[in-house]
């Protein structure tokens, strides 16, 4: 869930990954296994490979389980998996984006729009809500002890980043999307490890909603992350952080 209140973002997210511990599993092993079969098993030369398993240990996956995930993308008999990418609406006039990853585009489609319109929203043609969004670069860690924050917001700007904000111990940095490659290059200069670096998509502009509606809009966005086809979902709701409470 992307939305647009940054620390509820942060928040809500942390407990759904650990609430749904093994969809979130499934999702990163397709992402290594893609990125392997893309791009080579050495994660040294293949920088995608590398943030791939960064987050799978971000998300405490089991060492042998990444292996596996690597061996299987890199041989000869490696699923055949293709990204493609959804928009719609919710309800409500909620923006929606899904990126997903899969090895059957009937099927996905198929349950994609099953989903929308069971929830009351609906799937539109590409382009009909990407541009209510900006690709960014988002690295979320610990505050290093070592450093104040003073000393690591300079690094970090440094490095590309164009906003850096600190909360309940934790760093959340943004970067443009072109960034991205050097501003990961700077946190391993720092020798700082994230807990989940990835390319997100930033809404330019959000929708308030009262908390029966954000209800409504919230139960169409579980449920396509529930689905293991879709790799994420963003949209431009503007959650609270007392609306956090009622999620």
């Amino acid at each position: 869930m992307a939305g647009h209140s940054k620390w509820a973002n942060i928040k809500r997210r942390k407990g759904a990954q650990d609430a749904k511990r093994g969809k979130i599993f499934t999702k990163l092993i397709k992402e290594i296994t893609v990125s392997a079969k893309e791009g080579g098993a050495d994660p040294d030369g293949n920088p995608r490979l590398r943030l791939a398993i960064q987050n799978a240990k971000g998300a405490n996956m089991p060492k042998d389980t990444i292996e596996r995930a690597v061996s299987k993308g890199s041989g000869a008999d490696g699923d055949d998996y293709q990204e493609v990418t959804y928009e719609g609406y919710a309800p409500h006039g909620v923006a929606v984006f899904l990126e997903c990853t899969t090895d059957n585009l009937n099927r996905t489609v198929a349950n994609v729009r099953a989903t929308f319109t069971k929830h009351g929203g609906s799937l539109s043609k590409n382009g009909s809500v990407e541009y209510l969004f900006d690709r960014k670069g988002v690295f979320l860690f610990p505050h290093p002890e070592r450093m104040s924050e003073d000393e690591l917001m300079l690094e970090l700007i440094d490095g590309g980043a164009e906003d850096v904000a600190y909360e309940e111990g934790l760093v959340q940095v943004t970067s443009a999307m072109e960034d991205f490659g050097s501003l990961q290059s700077k946190l391993d200069a720092l020798s700082i490890e994230p807990e989940n670096a990835e390319l997100q998509r930033i809404p330019t502009t959000s929708v308030t909603l009262d908390d029966e509606a954000l209800l409504s809009v919230m139960k169409l966005i579980d449920v396509l992350e529930d689905d293991d086809d879709v790799a994420k979902v963003y949209h431009n709701a503007d959650v609270t952080e007392e609306q956090v409470e009622l999620l």
